[in-house]
């Protein structure tokens, strides 16, 4: 393979990265804990953070545990979204076979 076609799949990877970055950022993925829902996008930036108040009434460290184990449980999922999507293209290209 001559530099020239290596240039050109270089090129090709990178646009192809682009447009995953580009659909991870419109993708929305919630993971909830509880009474504590979290969205993030496929980016991993948290979009939103819902509480169910009366739940929590006096149980902070409930509370906080949750949010933990919400905001984990979402990056987890973005993750595997993210991989799958990134499979294609390097399997495209030749690495991971």
């Amino acid at each position: 393979m001559g530099m020239f076609d290596q240039a050109k799949d270089l090129y090709k990877l990178q646009k192809q990265a682009k447009q995953i970055k580009d659909e991870l950022g419109n993708i929305h993925i919630e993971a909830t804990e509880g009474g504590v829902k979290v969205t993030i996008n496929g980016e991993q930036h948290v979009i939103s953070i819902t509480v169910e108040q009366d739940q929590y009434s006096g149980k902070n460290a409930q509370l906080e545990n949750d949010l933990v184990v919400a905001m984990n449980k979402a990056i987890k999922k973005s993750q595997a979204i993210a991989a799958e999507k990134m499979k294609a293209v390097m399997g495209g290209m030749g690495f991971g076979q």
